[in-house]
């Protein structure tokens, strides 16, 4: 990989495919809730927030649903009609006058959703019949909302699952017109390829479920899918070992996770993203763990390797400065700095972002954070 002369590793340059970026310091993707219902739009609100942001060696989209069936939260954005790629072309756009790149995520929740979000109102859909735990975030899609409980998935069959595998094909092929310079499939944080990985949802006795080879099905053939769209190395995919919303898990995580990444190690994927236990998604007990697994992951994969996980800027040096890991992807980080790589190079300072702001509303916490060249031209001024 090519190298600049930085002091610190992270703001080294770095190759992805043809892509030559600016820095190791990525932007995670972030659900904000802002699009507009109910066609699941973009504005031109996003196309500021993204831009501000276009410094980041590389943005992951917030997560982008590839139905209508994919939909699991309020105000979420889609991939799958001509007005919503329509939509995200001023904000590819913006990211690359700015000079920024992005990848869109691609998203489909599973059981994380609600009747309310659903095609004609049905159930939504899983690996198996399984009711998650907590709540769906329905906003005012519901007179009884904003949160409901989960009700029970409906088994999906093995058609509706060639059927999922297409909406992937057809998100990326929405992703190429509008603009984006690549895909990450979201495979992660207990949503539908989760779902299909884990044995605590997973009960299928068909060629989907049973052996670990089984359950990584769908996650092999929706790759090879969109490697029928795409150049592999426009390709990421993001997995996570343990947690995420509606209490999913598996009983062998670290052998699970280490099939999964070996799987997908000689497929020429632009990278593997892995999000270790943290506070945002996992059970209390594991966090802090998972640092072998990571390490196993990575060898596995045999390629660019991506972290995510509220790291500090100190640790994700450490980690790329050592090998361990290729880039660092920062979320609520980047949520109240949009100039982070500037402020790492200088070892801060840094806004604390506001989680009253993260979900919902407008460009309050969103897009009025300020940024060190701004404050510097506020204090010349005054």
């Amino acid at each position: 990989m090519a190298q600049n002369h930085s002091s610190k590793s992270l703001l080294n340059t770095m190759h992805l495919g043809n892509m030559k970026l600016n820095n190791r310091v990525f932007m995670a993707p972030l659900t904000r809730s802002r699009s507009n219902a109910p066609d699941h739009t973009q504005t031109p609100l996003h196309a500021l927030y993204y831009a501000q942001r276009a410094t980041a060696g590389l943005i992951i989209s917030e997560a982008t649903q590839i139905s209508q069936q994919g939909q699991g939260y309020a105000w979420t954005p889609g991939l799958f009609t001509d007005e919503q790629v329509e939509s995200w072309k001023p904000v590819t756009d913006a990211i690359h006058n700015a000079g920024g790149h992005i990848f869109v995520q691609l998203w489909h929740v599973g059981a994380i959703s609600h009747n309310v979000f659903q095609p004609n109102n049905t159930k939504p859909v899983s690996a198996s019949a399984w009711t998650p735990e907590g709540q769906a975030f329905v906003g005012d899609y519901h007179p009884d909302g904003p949160q409901l409980p989960h009700p029970e998935a409906h088994e999906l069959t093995k058609d509706e699952i060639k059927a999922i595998i297409e909406d992937y094909k057809n998100a990326a092929r929405h992703a190429i017109e509008a603009g984006f310079d690549g895909v990450e499939f979201h495979a992660a944080n207990g949503y539908l390829i989760d779902q299909f990985m884990r044995d605590s949802v997973n009960k299928r006795t068909d060629e989907y479920g049973g052996s670990i080879e089984n359950r990584l099905r769908l996650l092999n053939e929706v790759v090879d899918a969109l490697r029928e769209v795409l150049p592999a190395h426009r390709i990421g995919v993001r997995l996570t070992p343990k947690g995420g919303p509606g209490g999913s898990f598996d009983s062998n995580p670290a052998t699970l996770y280490t099939a999964a990444a070996k799987s997908l190690s000689n497929k020429g994927l632009a990278y593997l993203h892995v999000v270790r236990p943290n506070s945002h998604v996992s059970k209390k007990e594991d966090i802090g763990t998972g640092t072998d697994l990571m390490t196993q992951m990575k060898q596995a994969f045999g390629s660019t390797f991506i972290i995510n996980g509220e790291f500090t800027p100190e640790e994700a040096e450490a980690w790329v400065n050592s090998g361990k890991a290729d880039a660092v992807a920062f979320g609520r980080m980047f949520i109240a700095n949009p100039d982070l790589p500037e402020r790492i190079a200088q070892d801060g300072p840094y806004n604390q972002p506001d989680p009253n702001t993260f979900y919902g509303g407008n460009e309050k916490g969103y897009t009025d954070y300020e940024s060190l060249h701004k404050s510097r031209d506020q204090l010349k001024a005054s």
